[in-house]
């Protein structure tokens, strides 16, 4: 019985040791690819990434033209208050048209 415990042992114990020596060997290019990828930027992710960017600039000048049209209305109604707010909204989406990219 102890001879047969011992064939299987040195049989099966060549598989385990290469399956750690693998591991072990294959671990440090794992290790590398894994930073590698994290710390860079592929393009199609800095596409997204631009895309995103001028999706966000051009929602926020579409709200700040539709707030300075409400302030216009309200201005041209003879609101004071509402033609300051018309010029500093104004102000604000030349400034956002001017800031580059």
């Amino acid at each position: 019985m102890r001879l047969i415990l011992s064939a299987i042992v040195v049989l099966t114990l060549p598989g385990c040791v290469a399956s750690v020596v693998k591991d072990v060997v294959t671990a440090p290019v794992k290790i590398v690819s894994k930073t590698a990828d994290v710390l860079t930027t592929s393009q199609s992710e800095a596409d997204e990434k631009r895309g995103r960017e001028i999706r966000q600039r051009e929602e926020a000048l579409g709200k700040l033209a539709h707030q300075r049209e409400k302030a216009r209305e309200k201005c041209d109604a003879g609101n004071s208050d509402a033609c300051a707010k018309m010029q500093q909204l104004d102000y604000q989406l030349e400034v956002e048209k001017a800031r580059p990219y």
